[in-house]
């Protein structure tokens, strides 16, 4: 598989990324595979390849809505970065999809080795939480915000 210079490993340094990319494996998954349950165990992440992958979240009752999708370039979870490691939302992959896969013990125990390696890595994983937070954000508003000519004035 092609490395990806843009999106979650164009944030790295070549240093940083070369050291990241020798921790990965190349894995893929058939359209329609779950990767990962909201709440399981979050052992490892994926950087997408080629394909797309749709986060969800688990609603009772219903089918789960897909609140974001990803594509090449991408981090797929993050929640293993943090305690408790587990998975905040699902994944499932919307077409055949090629990633590398990342071990997140061996991850972590990099980063634990290189305060620096470190610091980039976290930093660019924050990156992208508050890009999915905004987006979020933006989705609510288009959502719940007033309808188009009700923002009030006189």
């Amino acid at each position: 598989m092609t490395v990806v210079r843009h999106g979650f490993l164009g944030a790295l340094t070549p240093a940083h990324r070369d050291r990241l990319l020798a921790l990965a494996h190349d894995v893929s998954f058939p359209g329609g595979t779950r990767i990962f349950e909201e709440g399981g165990e979050a052992d490892r992440f994926w950087i997408v390849g080629s394909g797309l992958v749709a986060l969800d979240v688990h609603v009772p009752g219903r089918p789960e809505p897909v609140v974001e999708t990803l594509g090449e370039g991408e981090l797929v979870g993050w929640s293993w970065l943090f305690e408790p490691y587990r998975w905040h939302l699902g994944a499932r992959t919307r077409t055949a999809v090629l990633a590398r896969e990342f071990d997140a013990r061996q991850v972590r125990g990099a980063c634990e080795e290189d305060p620096a390696f470190g610091l980039a890595v976290t930093h660019c994983v924050a990156q992208v939480i508050a890009r999915r937070l905004q987006a979020t954000r933006t989705r609510l508003l288009d959502l719940y915000g007033p309808p188009p000519g009700h923002g009030g004035g006189t």
